[in-house]
């Protein structure tokens, strides 16, 4: 009967010799008629396995009944099954599993390049550095893709940034000015349009620029891809292959615009978080509280600590306009604005520009106030602010103040021998109400004396044993009977130190210091009679 099956069957004896054929394999092996030997007129696969079930050679790879042996028969694969007759005979049933195996490498090949993409995926997303994600990019196709990978960055007049990574791994970043039109479709790629065909690309053609150091072989195909962005293209990706290699298949070219697609997103998320944060530095540079030093004769120090860990602005701001003379006021603002984070932020920006913008009147502590007020009022904000000024200048070696608060703290003045005392000024915290009104306080500063302006961040800051006490005003002067005859710089570093570690690692709000101090100086007079005079120690 098995003359009839529709497999290919071979019938040899123990020695070789090739005993019959059915239609099937007299079509598949026209030389096996009866009296041949099987290593003449079948593939070597088959009769070695032959050889190998005769001698019965003992170990784990040896065929027994059975046991099926695999080769290749022109461009197809089969599986040969050995089965024994009663005479001694060996039957080989050869079964084509051709559409299996190129079913199952397709299936291996489709799960490999899945692993792959999400693998690429977490090291693509795992930094939002620009140059890192190039770094990657680069590295993932020249070992997974091609020999070699070069990623376009979207050029910048004549200037095109490129990132390499050879066949050794090393990755190289390099600007050149040539023309991308040189190399064929990667200026469509840099504008998101689709890929050329590699066929379509003369690897002859290749400018020098494209080809990594150490790629010493003639190329043998290469592929241009874009590298789709969010909206706005994120470059292209050109894959080369030497020579020695079999050229980019159609396959291939597919799954490396998938890769590419991945990559796009990446580095477009990570252009786009430099972009932001380029710009937030921007912005923040200007909101940020501005470092304070001596001016004519008087020390300032501040220091700002916002109520976020990750925030560098908020609600707490302080500013000093210094005079245009040793002999004209200098002012120093310190507010708190409703709040805090990024919208506290920005209202303190408006209040800083404006304040700024009404130096002119800063001689009128309510003038100058209720113009502020009145821009808060006309404004969309609905938040509010207190604010404390001092107008402060140095005659004869004595500081004078004067300090007016509008809905603040009022601030403390600590006297040479240790002393601290309140300034007495009072007023109506501004953007809330369309009346306002505030007192104005005259204080006076000796040698070593100082004048801190603070927020409620330092006196509401709870913590200490139990963890929810408030640091308060008189753990605030206590602290300033110590700070007698310091300078400006340490009072501030004291305060904020020991609030900070009243609150430890528990929530607070913003927390903002100035100090005035009146410093231990002597003025002269100019030495030759003209020219300003001098502090000196």
């Amino acid at each position: 009967m098995w003359g009839f099956a529709p497999y290919p069957v071979v019938v040899a004896d123990p020695s070789g010799g090739v005993v019959g054929t059915n239609p099937a394999a007299a079509a598949l092996f026209p030389g096996a008629i009866t009296g041949t030997w099987l290593h003449d007129v079948v593939p070597a696969w088959i009769a070695d396995a032959h050889t190998r079930l005769r001698v019965r050679v003992p170990g784990p790879r040896s065929p027994g009944p059975g046991t099926p042996a695999h080769g290749r028969v022109g461009d197809r694969t089969f599986e040969a099954h050995p089965t024994r007759t009663d005479d001694g005979d060996v039957m080989w049933w050869l079964v084509d599993d051709t559409d299996r195996r190129l079913a199952e490498e397709a299936l291996r090949t489709e799960r490999e390049r899945t692993a792959f993409l999400a693998d690429a995926s977490s090291a693509l997303l795992s930094s939002l550095n620009v140059e890192r994600c190039m770094e990657v990019t680069a590295a993932l196709a020249a070992e997974h893709l091609a020999d070699a990978a070069v990623i376009v960055a979207p050029p910048h007049g004549h200037r095109v940034r490129l990132t390499y990574c050879g066949p050794d791994g090393a990755v190289a970043h390099r600007t050149v000015h040539d023309d991308v039109e040189q190399l064929p479709g990667l200026s469509d790629a840099l504008r998101g349009f689709p890929p050329v065909p590699s066929r379509w690309i003369d690897p002859a053609t290749l400018p020098g620029w494209v080809l990594p150091d150490g790629f010493t072989e003639p190329v043998g195909s290469a592929v241009v891809t874009p590298l789709p962005g969010h909206g706005v293209p994120a470059g292209a990706l050109i894959l080369l292959r030497s020579s020695r290699r079999a050229a980019f298949t159609e396959s291939e070219e597919i799954f490396a615009r998938l890769f590419a697609s991945r990559a796009g997103a990446a580095l477009s998320a990570a252009r786009m978080y430099a972009e932001q944060a380029a710009i937030t530095t921007t912005l923040m540079r200007e909101l940020l509280p501005p470092q304070l030093h001596t001016v004519h004769g008087v020390e300032f120090a501040g220091k700002y600590r916002p109520a976020g860990r990750t925030e560098r602005v908020g609600g707490d701001f302080y500013d000093v306009h210094p005079g245009t003379d040793e002999g004209q006021e200098s002012l120093v603002v310190l507010g708190d604005v409703c709040g805090k984070g990024l919208e506290a932020a920005v209202l303190t920006g408006k209040i800083r520009n404006t304040v700024q913008a009404l130096l002119p009147l800063a001689e009128d502590h309510q003038r100058l106030l209720g113009l502020l007020n009145g821009a808060l009022m006309n404004s969309h904000h609905t938040r509010f602010a207190t604010l404390a000024m001092a107008s402060v200048v140095r005659r004869a070696g004595i500081v004078h103040l004067r300090v007016t608060s509008a809905g603040h703290p009022p601030p403390l003045i600590v006297r040479a021998d240790g002393a601290v005392e309140e300034a007495r000024t009072r007023g109506t915290l501004i953007g809330a109400f369309w009346d306002i009104s505030s007192t104005t306080a005259l204080v006076e500063l000796a040698p070593g004396e100082t004048c801190l302006f603070f927020t409620d961040g330092i006196t509401e800051a709870r913590g200490g044993p139990l963890g929810d006490e408030p640091f308060g005003v008189e753990r605030l002067e206590t602290a300033l009977t110590q700070c007698a005859g310091m300078p400006a710089e340490a009072v501030v570093e004291h305060v904020q130190m020991l609030a900070a570690q009243w609150v430890g690692r528990g929530g607070h709000d913003d927390m903002a210091t100035v100090a005035v101090t009146a410093p231990h100086h002597a003025h002269l007079s100019a030495v030759n009679g003209r020219t300003r005079g001098r502090y000196t120690g």
